[in-house]
């Protein structure tokens, strides 16, 4: 009679063990294992791709130096960097800054745009005079009132970009179509714009209707009813209305 002898499971479990050293795919999964290894220690580890330049342009009147360091203090690889978190921190920091732009410049460089806000206008507040930009970000104050520019004043502490923009293209319809001489403007309310000339009249506007049919019309006025002379003695044209008021009336 033949007797069947089981082997037993630790002979099985060596051979198992032996078996995985000889398949290949196990071999290729090692291999794979050891170069992402080693290219990871290269790319992160490595002080080749260790920043070591920071080159910031387009800086005026914000420190350069100053950025630097800040960008240097937050980036350390060149592709660790987080250059969405550094950007959202300059901006912060900066309110003269307009924009930011950082690219990667492989193996060990950072190149930082900076776009300073640029004045459009003055806004007379506080007991002083400062600097807004296109947008309505007021970013800085000026020592005294630039007779060269704009000077707005509002009745509310913020000012729209909307109302911003209305009060420019008055500004510049008034100033380079029609000859009139500025003083300031003020943003009286939603539904008013006064206009205060440098020959003591004043012009009012109502934002809240077709502002072109207003300086088309005011432009018709004066080259129609309103002579230099007439000037002299005017103190008001009033187009918030169908029907344009003139005091005292021509």
């Amino acid at each position: 009679m033949k007797h069947r002898y089981k082997k037993s499971f630790r002979t099985r479990k060596k051979r198992s063990v032996f078996n995985i050293f000889k398949n290949k795919f196990f071999w290729l999964g090692l291999l794979f294992f050891i170069i992402l290894s080693g290219l990871t220690y290269f790319f992160i580890f490595s002080s080749v791709f260790q920043i070591k330049n920071i080159v910031i342009s387009g800086t005026e009147k914000t420190s350069a130096e100053e950025i630097k360091t800040i960008v240097s203090d937050n980036a350390k690889n060149i592709f660790l960097a987080d250059l969405k978190k550094i950007n959202i921190i300059l901006l912060k920091r900066y309110v003269q800054i307009a924009s930011v732009s950082i690219k990667r410049d492989i193996p060990d460089s950072l190149l930082v745009q900076i776009e300073e806000r640029k004045p459009v206008a003055v806004i007379s507040k506080y007991g002083g005079y400062f600097f807004i930009d296109k947008e309505a970000v007021i970013f800085e104050e000026i020592p005294e009132k630039p007779l060269e520019m704009l000077i707005i004043k509002s009745e509310k502490d913020l000012i729209q970009k909307e109302q911003l923009d209305q009060v420019l293209k008055i500004n510049s319809v008034l100033r380079n179509d029609l000859k009139i001489p500025i003083k300031e403007i003020l943003i009286k309310s939603e539904k008013r714009i006064d206009v205060e000339t440098m020959e003591n009249w004043n012009i009012y506007f109502n934002p809240k209707r077709d502002l072109d049919w207003q300086l088309e019309e005011f432009g018709i006025l004066l080259k129609e009813k309103i002579s230099l002379e007439n000037r002299e003695n005017l103190e008001y044209i009033d187009l918030r209305f169908e029907k344009i008021y003139i005091f005292p009336e021509t």
